[in-house]
């Protein structure tokens, strides 16, 4: 049960979760898995279930495919991110710095510096497994906290809590690290018959 066992005791800045973090975040420049989601309310019921395949390159870049039971593709290229629902023929589209701002996201596929927006709570363990508890420093995004759950020093589980009392938990299989990935997988086209929602941000050119 998340949250149910006694806090890790090691020497003061040597905290085993915040260091499995720290690793997590600097030390893996690309991860490639699939997952299972799972949004459950304020009563602890399941309310949708959904599954697919998560790329991540550091830094700046994901891709969040969801297969089942509905096609949606999410897509940060580093500057801007692309949510393309295939249903309803709709692609939102942000500018990545202001979307993913104080959000999980950036523990997924953000620099070392993202680690300066969230505080670290506390480390457990549970049924072979670290979880790690962070809060961002600023809640804006509507996201309370993250529990991250680490097997063997590697991600497997994480959770999200929002304000709204909705818990989100994602479990991530066959996971591969540091293995290549084709660059093209984080780069978005529009498909020629959606409707674009948004405003992407726009690269602008070094001055010499």
């Amino acid at each position: 049960m998340l949250g149910g066992s006694a806090a890790l005791a090691e020497p003061a800045g040597q905290d085993p979760g915040r260091r499995l973090v720290e690793e997590f975040v600097t030390e893996i420049a690309t991860l490639a898995g699939q997952f299972e989601q799972s949004l459950i309310d304020a009563k602890g019921e399941v309310i949708e279930v959904t599954s697919g395949t998560l790329e991540i390159q550091r830094p700046g870049q994901f891709r969040w495919s969801y297969v089942e039971p509905y096609e949606q593709v999410l897509v940060a290229d580093g500057l801007n991110i692309w949510s393309y629902d295939v249903d309803l023929a709709q692609v939102t589209v942000k500018p990545q710095a202001e979307a993913l701002s104080n959000t999980p996201a950036l523990l997924l596929g953000g620099s070392a510096d993202a680690l300066e927006q969230f505080v670290h709570e506390s480390t457990y363990d549970d049924d072979n497994t670290t979880w790690v508890r962070m809060s961002p420093k600023n809640t804006d995004s509507g996201f309370l906290r993250v529990e991250l759950g680490f097997q063997e020093r590697q991600l497997s589980r994480m959770v999200f809590y929002d304000n709204l009392e909705q818990t989100t938990v994602v479990a991530l299989n066959d996971v591969r690290v540091n293995e290549h990935i084709d660059p093209e997988r984080f780069a978005f086209r529009v498909p020629g018959d959606v409707d674009v929602v948004g405003s992407p941000a726009v690269a602008t050119a070094s001055v010499p």
